[in-house]
């Protein structure tokens, strides 16, 4: 077995990938990922082999991850736009001797080479420029310029590790989750079992970035397995996504609430819009009632929302295939197990809210070098501890109430408090800091900071957020920042978050 396989047995001239209006069938992305197994291998690149993928969405990421599945080597997608420190310490974390960059990884120049000592190859791709300090190994149009004659992708088991995905997940500050080839198949399979899953000559549009395990295991995972074809797309603009949506005769939208927001406030919009879209997906945050409604009444678009997390692979729940109970995160899938259980770990009555643990091959095999954080969320018979509250109706809908931890979630994308007051406190500046999530119109939620200056120190909003700019990806840096003379803390001086908003500079 070997998860690149889902790009395989199709017919030859069907399209596989769109991007940048180029149409790649499967017959040529056979072909294009062939060649990078090739090259891949004869730069001594083989089993087990860490090795990041720094591109936004688009052919060549496609091709790179097939490509390294293919040979056995375990893929690290990271986001392109993060800044050079956490590039730095992600390559770190997950010893990746290898990394594939495209020209959106804008922080790359800055990247500390000298201190990532097995980094040993670096691949740029579609006008990737790096400076002399930073160079590449290899210039290349894509990935597949690497190679010659293709290679045949090579067995592996279930349990082969497949890909490392960074996460703030259910355990704290983000971690590298492992997910193994037998985990993201079977999370595919789980997810085929569904009506109204993709057919061949289904187009989904995916903006949801790649690097996010929605979008690398739902949009493109599930759009490869099903023989349809991904419309890859980097930026978002309602305006240009509905011409998409006409002139590519797109059936199928995956996005994270922010997406479904945009659209439902873009007044210009004509009623017919989605008149080709039968499916449309929302995962990765919930996903508000008045958004789902103001779809449907306006479009005439009845969106499916889901549930799922990076440590599952991801699909847990999905609405599609029945009309969508707004509210709801739908039915579990097929070959997933679900309890509901109070703070003892008794199962909960019907309509009682408790934390969600679920069991199937589809969760994770822990977190890369951390078994104590493992532990904390994998119980000895295989349950997964999620961190999320939720309960069922009597007709086993779920619905998430909230979050056990104290995760925020901007745009679909995991913000743990704990790591943004990291790295405010290393503002010379800074004494105290506090994180909370905020609601946000468009994002979902937002990250707000509560800061404690240091005697004397003049500090302000826009230096704060600017210092973070510097540390963190931009989800992840406060969009509020307010100066405060304390911070409300309990006797053993635990900061108390749910007190934070009360707090008055």
């Amino acid at each position: 077995m070997n998860l690149a396989d889902i790009a395989s047995g199709h017919p030859a001239d069907d399209a596989a990938i769109i991007h940048r209006s180029v149409v790649t069938t499967y017959g040529e992305l056979d072909g294009l990922v062939g060649r990078a197994r090739s090259g891949l291998r004869a730069n001594g690149i083989g089993p087990g082999d860490r090795v990041a993928i720094v591109c936004s969405n688009g052919l060549s990421f496609v091709v790179a991850y097939l490509g390294l599945l293919g040979i056995g080597a375990v893929v690290v997608p990271l986001n392109p736009t993060s800044p050079a420190v956490e590039l730095t310490r992600q390559l770190e974390t997950v010893g990746a001797i290898a990394a594939i960059v495209d020209c959106s990884a804008s922080a790359w120049r800055d990247v500390d080479r000298e201190h990532l000592t097995a980094l040993r190859l670096v691949v740029a791709v579609d006008g990737a420029d790096l400076p002399d300090s930073v160079s590449a190994d290899a210039t290349l149009e894509t990935p597949t310029a690497l190679g010659a004659e293709p290679v045949a992708v090579v067995d592996v088991d279930a349990t082969h590790l497949a890909v490392l995905m960074f996460t703030s997940g259910t355990a704290g500050s983000p971690r590298a989750a492992m997910l193994t080839h037998g985990n993201l198949l079977a999370n595919l399979d789980q997810a085929m079992t569904e009506h109204d899953r993709l057919h061949p000559g289904d187009v989904l549009y995916a903006v949801i970035p790649l690097f996010h395990i929605f979008g690398l295991n739902v949009a493109l995972g599930m759009t490869l397995r099903s023989g349809a074809t991904l419309l890859a797309v980097q930026r978002f603009d309602p305006a240009t996504a509905l011409e998409s949506f006409q002139s590519r005769g797109v059936t199928a939208i995956a996005g994270a609430p922010a997406l479904w927001v945009a659209f439902s406030h873009f007044d210009e919009a004509p009623a017919d819009s989605f008149a080709t879209v039968r499916v449309a997906y929302s995962g990765a945050a919930k996903l508000p009632v008045a958004v789902a409604e103001r779809m449907e009444s306006r479009f005439g678009v009845r969106i499916a929302e889901g549930y799922g997390l990076t440590e599952a692979s991801p699909i847990v729940t999905s609405s599609t295939g029945v009309r969508p109970k707004y509210g709801s995160v739908g039915f579990v899938l097929d070959g997933i197990d679900m309890r509901i259980v109070d703070e003892h770990g008794d199962d909960c009555l019907v309509g009682d809210a408790g934390e969600i643990l679920i069991r199937g091959a589809n969760v994770f095999s822990g977190y890369l070098d951390d078994p104590e954080a493992t532990a904390r969320v994998l119980t000895p018979d295989g349950w997964l501890r999620t961190g999320d509250i939720g309960y069922c109706d009597d007709d086993g809908r779920l619905y998430l109430v909230d979050r056990a931890k104290d995760l925020v979630i901007v745009s679909g994308f995991n913000v743990f408090p704990a790591e943004v007051e990291e790295v405010l406190l290393q503002h010379r500046g800074v004494q105290d800091v506090g994180v909370i999530g905020v609601p946000h119109p468009h994002t979902g939620e937002a990250v707000k900071a509560f800061v404690v200056p240091e005697p004397g120190a003049r500090l302000d909003e826009e230096t704060l957020i600017e210092f973070a700019l510097e540390h963190l990806a931009r989800y992840k840096c406060p969009s509020k920042v307010v100066i405060v003379d304390e911070l409300p803390r309990n006797a053993t001086g635990k900061l108390l978050r749910r007190d934070l908003d009360g707090v008055v500079s």
